[in-house]
């Protein structure tokens, strides 16, 4: 079923490949604790980090950048280089206010004195296969499910 919601929700194929525990995803003591987390993947090797919270967490939101965070230092060091990757959060508590059910975060950078934002060059175009600098950045979504108020 999670799949199936991804696939409809990204318009692409993804698929689940492994399960990580709450516990076994802690290298220390002090590491995020929270429901279950999974890791996907598309049919381009882009990664998906899935995480189900439960429990109000006051820092979630440094939860979110310190999940993906790990995930991107892991599979460079692993020598596979930077991979694409998704952070889905699907929470069951009030996080943040707004209005919305679901919520797409993106990386751009603005000018501070004009508000351009700054794009790839043509060069680091053709590098990265990007055309724009935001798809070098990991991307978050969150689904504030107990705001679906019945409708998906």
């Amino acid at each position: 079923m999670l799949e199936g919601l991804l696939t409809t929700l990204l318009n692409e194929k993804i698929t689940i490949c492994k399960l990580l525990e709450s516990e076994s995803n802690q290298e220390e003591e002090y590491d995020k604790y929270n429901r279950v987390d999974m890791l996907a993947e598309n049919d381009s090797g882009e990664l998906f980090l899935i995480e189900v919270q439960n429990n109000n967490e006051y820092a979630y939101f440094q939860s979110m950048l310190f999940g993906t965070s790990k995930l991107v230092t892991e599979y460079i060091n692993r020598g596979e280089g930077y991979r694409k990757i998704y952070s889905i959060n699907i929470v069951y508590f009030s996080l943040g206010s707004g209005t919305d059910t679901v919520y797409l975060g993106k990386t751009e950078f603005r000018g501070i004195h004009n508000g351009e934002t700054l794009e790839l060059s043509p060069f680091q175009k053709q590098t990265f296969k990007a055309e724009t600098i935001s798809q070098l950045y990991p991307e978050y979504y969150i689904l504030k499910v107990n705001d679906f108020n019945k409708v998906a």
